[in-house]
């Protein structure tokens, strides 16, 4: 597993495709983020799909990242950009997370656990 590697995630979400994104991950994924309660797979998916009508862009830059056999957590910061497809205007949030990967029996990575703390940016 490589820094540019991990940034698959990122790559499917802004490229808006939702089914890349769930096969990215193991299906009791949790969530936690600030101000909700932690949550999974298909309440992302909901969210994603609510998205529909924004453009996604955003950068991650890996700042630690440890593989441990079939584990691995990466510590990152992450900005994203939702634009309004329609012309309104941007946000965007940007912050740490702390990720954690599991190493399925086919050889892929999937995240297990992501505590994001990415808050909007004034």
């Amino acid at each position: 597993m490589s820094a540019q590697s991990a940034n698959w995630l990122l790559t499917a979400t802004k490229a808006g495709d939702l089914p890349k994104v769930l096969s990215l991950m193991a299906d009791d994924v949790i969530f936690m983020v600030p101000g909700q309660k932690p949550f999974g797979k298909e309440a992302f998916a909901a969210g994603f799909r609510g998205q529909s009508n924004f453009q996604i862009d955003g950068k991650s830059e890996i700042q630690e990242i440890h593989v441990l056999g079939d584990w691995a957590y990466l510590r990152n910061h992450v900005t994203v950009t939702v634009t309004p497809r329609d012309g309104g205007k941007a946000t965007t949030r940007s912050g740490f997370t702390l990720t954690i990967l599991h190493k399925q029996r086919a050889g892929n990575w999937v995240l297990v656990r992501d505590a994001n703390l990415m808050t909007t940016k004034g």
